[in-house]
């Protein structure tokens, strides 16, 4: 039987800028940029109570919260926390998965740490954290490894939840759906349609039904919630994309106003290429469009090297979309892949 934890730090960004400043401790503080058009890349549990979320605008968040103080990220500084966060989980297992620099998946099936508990090894693990940087985590433990991530939600923040082996099957009928990595608000407005609400939902309707009427996303949910996907911790991830964006203080009014940003989106993506080594493992060049009624657009092209050219075709075609609606964010991406003979190793600070 596996034995998975998910660490999830609490609200890590808000959390290290209230741990370096006790004078935000208690007021509702949020992360992001300094302009209008700035959005949040997250929030403190004070905030939050006002109904201020991760990815929304400075704007936004100030109507529902008049109060809130919004910072500068110290990304190099969430950075070197992330990593002493590694090195702790380094002493209970040698299988992790970070996910981002604030959460990871562990595999801690045969650590003999704290004699094999790896309820016990969750509590450790998040009592070391705190002792090594003065900052709270929530675990999730379960013997299949999104429902670990399910659970480390549970009991926030703070607080970790297990679920037992003997307690799967009936956790996972009851499961809501959109409580599914991966399963987005669009896809459970179609499953809720079929009248698909929890795993129990799921499992009577039978895997022929759900590849019949929803398709590969309809198997891999079967496979979910029946338990049948246990999963495994990928030591090594693979970028598959990288791009770069701006959401700009005021909007674009023309095409001629967006490709003028062209240049520097490109020079950002092409040192961003740099710095990671990609530069020769481009495959797809792409433009994304958000347009000032929030619609957004993307267009892509194969492609072996950035070319501004395409670009320039990419956007023009993804603005015309538009008809003629003003611009708010700009984005240009390019796909990535890998030679067979390549070595890949990421890290997550990379």
């Amino acid at each position: 039987m596996k034995k998975f934890i998910h660490i999830d730090m609490d609200c890590f960004y808000a959390a290290v800028e209230m741990r370096d400043n006790p004078a935000l401790a208690n007021v509702p503080l949020a992360i992001g940029g300094n302009s209008r058009r700035g959005v949040l890349s997250t929030a403190n549990y004070i905030a939050r109570q006002y109904g201020v979320r991760s990815a929304m605008s400075n704007y936004h968040a100030k109507q529902l919260c008049p109060d809130l103080v919004i910072v500068p990220g110290r990304m190099q500084v969430y950075k070197e926390v992330s990593a002493q966060i590694r090195c702790i989980f380094a002493r209970y297992s040698e299988l992790i998965e970070p996910l981002s620099l604030d959460e990871a998946y562990l595999d801690v099936s045969d650590s003999k740490a704290c004699h094999g508990s790896a309820t016990l090894i969750a509590e450790q693990i998040r009592a070391d954290i705190f002792a090594t940087t003065g900052l709270t985590a929530s675990a999730g433990i379960a013997p299949i490894k999104f429902v670990a991530k399910i659970a480390s939600d549970e009991n926030k923040p703070n607080g970790q939840f297990v679920v037992l082996p003997e307690q799967l099957q009936q956790f996972l009928a009851e499961l809501p759906l959109g409580k599914i990595p991966g399963v987005g608000k669009v896809t459970l407005e179609k499953l809720h349609l079929k009248g698909l609400y929890t795993g129990a939902d799921v499992c009577a309707k039978g895997v022929n039904w759900m590849q019949q009427h929803i398709g590969n996303l309809g198997v891999s949910l079967y496979q979910k919630c029946a338990g049948l996907h246990i999963g495994q911790v990928a030591t090594q991830r693979v970028r598959k994309s990288l791009s770069v964006e701006h959401t700009y203080e005021y909007n674009k009014t023309s095409l001629a106003a967006c490709l003028e940003q062209l240049p520097c989106l490109l020079a950002e993506l092409s040192r961003r290429l740099e710095k990671q080594k990609l530069a020769h493992h481009i495959n797809k060049l792409s433009v994304k469009v958000k347009f000032a009624n929030f619609v957004i657009t993307s267009a892509d092209q194969s492609s072996f090297q950035l070319d501004k050219t395409i670009f320039q075709q990419l956007m023009t075609k993804a603005y015309e979309r538009g008809g003629n609606q003003p611009v708010r964010l700009l984005g240009l991406g390019v796909g990535i892949k890998y030679q067979a003979n390549d070595h890949i190793q990421l890290s997550i600070l990379d």
